[in-house]
């Protein structure tokens, strides 16, 4: 290892007392420094012809330049010096180490650098570069998310509005290669719309994505255990990847994304900040324009581009995409209510009636609508856009209501008909008051088939006293029957006898 250099104060010192007659053990005793440094201090300064007292004029630039001469031609180590950048990407590769590559050094050059040496120089040069390309990243390991702060406008030619796009930049880590797109908001489905596209774009997936704390996909920032939102766990699954949110107020965890976001703001927003676009494709196309440009500059540190070091690193290492792509899903708990039904967008969806006040979980695309109890689905649906409606199978119902399945609104009126037209005024209205058709079908089922029980004529009284009082209901048709009240004449306002006063007109008024 290379004798570190002393302080020019201290070699001032040595000097000092070397001219003062102490040995070179008296003058490291004093000193505190070892007695091989003063001696190689005292060494140089008689190769260089300084002696004390020093000049007055001799500095301690001058005295370091002569004292530590720079290596000439003839002095410089004759060793070759290993390809630095090549070292740094190979060591990206998964399972390539400091020692292998010393070991294949040497095999080219057995008269070159020893491991010790070898290891010292490649720190010293990593050392010299930024502390983001510094971090040891895997190929295909990880690929790191984030919004950009800043945003691009797209003027609305219709409005006269600018619209203000969000930017998303995601970098792998081994290759820095970036992906840049605009969306419109940071909502979930564009934040999950944003990573399938991303992964199409690499042409493959990494084994994680490290992302922002950001709200759409990760629904509790906790430093030990963060939750994610569970449509981003299942785009994640779907595409065999892991979500890992960065740690909150750490940003070093996201040094790669942070230092891309910078990038993809000078060479994206930056370089479109003069140009004026009238539509989100539009914007998109400009963007991939400049990515081109981005991932094709060759790095000054590591003398390669972010598409070489794609294609030489992380190509190879990320996963194959799924054969089918991922269809967007959100995610909504529910409880099944009485009618064993749930609702999801303001139309009900039937469940099997065993699961009546239990907590499910809907899972929610364009065109389905899924229903799990457990991480087991239990139903699923056709997703309807009918408000206040319901979508019913048979099987979901229990065995006292699916005898009513078979019947219609159409059948239960011609059997009302064929009893009376008050039992028919009764039927209609119940059915067209009552929200749930199932509900509907029972109580008017159980109207007519009093008919069997007390006879059509007495039902016809009884709908027709109901009708009377407003009692429109099974209850009350059937307590009618039971207490004899259809054979009563109902009392009204004009029985009993007329009341005589000088302010009552009386019927004779209006004639």
């Amino acid at each position: 290892m290379a004798q570190s250099r002393l302080p020019m104060r201290k070699i001032r010192d040595v000097l000092r007392l070397s001219a003062a007659g102490l040995s070179k053990r008296q003058i490291a005793a004093s000193l505190g420094i070892g007695p091989t440094a003063a001696g190689a201090c005292l060494r140089r300064a008689r190769e260089a012809g300084i002696s004390w007292p020093l000049p007055d004029d001799l500095g301690n630039d001058t005295l370091e330049r002569r004292l530590y001469p720079a290596p000439t031609a003839a002095t410089r180590d004759w060793r070759s010096l290993p390809d630095w950048p090549a070292v740094h990407r190979e060591l990206r590769r998964k399972g390539v180490t400091l020692q292998l590559v010393w070991e294949e050094y040497r095999a080219t050059h057995p008269d070159g650098y020893g491991r010790s040496r070898f290891c010292e120089l490649y720190r010293a040069w990593e050392g010299r570069l930024s502390p983001t390309m510094r971090q040891a990243h895997v190929a295909g390991e990880k690929l790191f998310v984030d919004y950009a702060g800043t945003t691009i406008d797209i003027f609305d030619a219709t409005t006269g509005e600018l619209r203000a796009c969000q930017l998303f930049v995601a970098a792998l880590g081994a290759s820095s290669y970036t992906y840049a797109e605009a969306t419109a908001t940071q909502s979930l489905p564009d934040w999950i719309g944003s990573h399938t596209r991303a992964f199409v774009f690499f042409g493959g997936v990494p084994a994680m994505v490290v992302s922002d704390n950001l709200k759409s996909g990760i629904t509790k920032a906790c430093f030990y255990e963060p939750a994610v939102n569970r449509a981003y766990a299942e785009m994640a699954a779907h595409y065999g990847t892991a979500i890992v949110p960065a740690r909150p107020r750490k940003p070093r965890d996201k040094a790669k994304v942070e230092v891309a976001v910078q990038v993809a703001t000078r060479w994206i927003i930056a370089k479109l900040r003069n140009h004026q676009f009238f539509s989100l494709p539009e914007l998109n196309a400009a963007i991939r324009e400049c990515l081109v440009t981005l991932n094709d500059r060759v790095s000054r540190h590591l003398g390669a581009s972010r598409r070489a070091l794609f294609d030489a690193t992380d190509r190879s290492a990320l996963k194959p995409l799924p054969t089918a792509p991922y269809v967007y899903a959100e995610w909504k708990q529910c409880r099944a209510g009485l009618d064993y039904h749930v609702e999801v967008d303001g139309h009900y969806y039937s469940v099997p009636h065993a699961l009546l006040r239990e907590t499910l979980w809907a899972r929610i695309t364009a065109r389905t609508i899924e229903i799990f109890h457990q991480g087991n689905r239990v139903a699923v649906h056709v997703r309807s856009s009918s408000n206040r409606r319901h979508t019913t199978v048979r099987e979901h119902m229990p065995s006292s209501h699916r005898r009513y399945a078979d019947w219609t609104p159409e059948r239960i009126q011609r059997r009302a008909n064929e009893i009376g037209p008050k039992t028919s005024a009764l039927i209609e209205i119940i059915l067209r008051e009552r929200t749930h058709p199932e509900q509907g079908f029972r109580a008017t089922i159980g109207i007519l088939r009093h008919g069997s029980n007390f006879g059509h004529e007495r039902l016809e009284a009884a709908c027709g006293r109901a009708l009377d009082i407003g009692a429109r209901s099974y209850t009350s048709v059937t307590s009618i029957l039971k207490n004899n009240l259809d054979r009563q004449r109902p009392a009204t306002a004009t029985d009993g006898p007329a009341i005589v006063h000088s302010n009552i007109r009386g019927p004779r008024y209006f004639h």
